[in-house]
């Protein structure tokens, strides 16, 4: 046999042996008698059995219909209990959002997204957690969370991505050091060689500078301090630590008080795409899909 019953035959089936009549049978399903006789002919075709003796004074189901019955209220019960799981699911999916977001799209970003996304779903919880690109990649193809946000240089293997927003990575030191009022840029290769306030290895920041200096043909930067938020850099550099390597987003302010000075570098393009990640091949129900039609709205 390749086809299966529909429920609809089979819940047909369960009442005629409950009601002891097709009549009260259709009557219950909210069908016609003519169309409820033609479905049982049908049922009996496809199974290939006489499932019902009918009479004058009823219908009563044959052994054979005794049988497929009790099979049948078996089913029709499972089904049921998938509906119910299912919509236990949906709820608890429209209920809340996990969301893991590297440390500048924590900062600066997602805040604003999630508070746009929550003026339409005012009783959404949303959990965040916030972790370098690496680990955001690693927490989406293990699905502990719902949807992410990363800011690395390259296009995750496995995920689906899109662009959410543009940012471009800065050269900044204190208007006392010796770059400040430098005339020219400088050299790439000044900057491989000169340590540097950096953010950790893992991190977007980090891989986007690292992977652009590569190209350029000089080697990695080194690290004078290694520091796990943009925040922490920021405030190491303003605080005279040493020339940083960071997200024009982070120091935006910094730049327009003079707190911190622009360094421009030659040949060395810093420009980046902030992405959202999740599973390749899975469609995007909910609150993720909504979240992510308010980094849109938002731009």
């Amino acid at each position: 046999m390749t086809r299966l019953p529909d429920p609809d035959s089979l819940r047909l089936l369960v009442l005629i042996a409950e009601l002891g009549s097709l009549g009260r049978a259709a009557t219950e399903l909210g069908v016609a008698q003519p169309s409820a006789s033609k479905r049982l002919s049908a049922l009996e075709r496809l199974l290939g059995l006489v499932l019902v003796d009918r009479t004058r004074r009823g219908s009563t189901l044959t052994p054979d219909g005794v049988l497929v019955a009790g099979w049948s209220r078996r089913v029709l019960d499972e089904m049921a209990a998938l509906a119910t799981g299912a919509d236990a699911l949906r709820a608890k999916r429209d209920a809340e959002l996990r969301v893991a977001a590297s440390m500048t799209l924590a900062e600066h970003l997602v805040p604003a997204w999630i508070g746009e996304l929550r003026r339409h779903r005012p009783q959404l919880y949303v959990g965040l957690q916030v972790i370098n690109s690496e680990q955001v990649i690693e927490t989406v193809h293990a699905g502990e969370v719902d949807l992410g946000f990363v800011e690395t240089p390259r296009t995750p293997p496995g995920l689906a991505t899109r662009v959410v927003a543009q940012d471009r990575l800065v050269v900044v030191v204190t208007p006392g050091h010796d770059w400040a009022d430098r005339p020219e840029p400088l050299a790439v290769a000044e900057l491989s060689a000169t340590p540097l306030v950096l953010r950790e290895h893992g991190s977007g920041t980090r891989e986007t500078l690292d992977h652009e200096l590569r190209r350029a043909g000089v080697p990695a930067a080194t690290a004078l301090v290694e520091l796990g938020s943009a925040t922490a850099v920021r405030g190491a550099v303003v605080a005279g630590a040493g020339p940083a390597v960071i997200s024009e987003l982070a120091v935006r302010a910094d730049l327009a008080d003079g707190r911190l000075v622009q360094v421009a570098v030659a040949d060395l393009d810093l420009r980046r795409a902030l992405r959202a990640v999740w599973p390749r091949g899975r469609r995007l129900f909910g609150p993720a899909a909504d979240l992510l039609a308010a980094t849109r709205s938002a731009r």
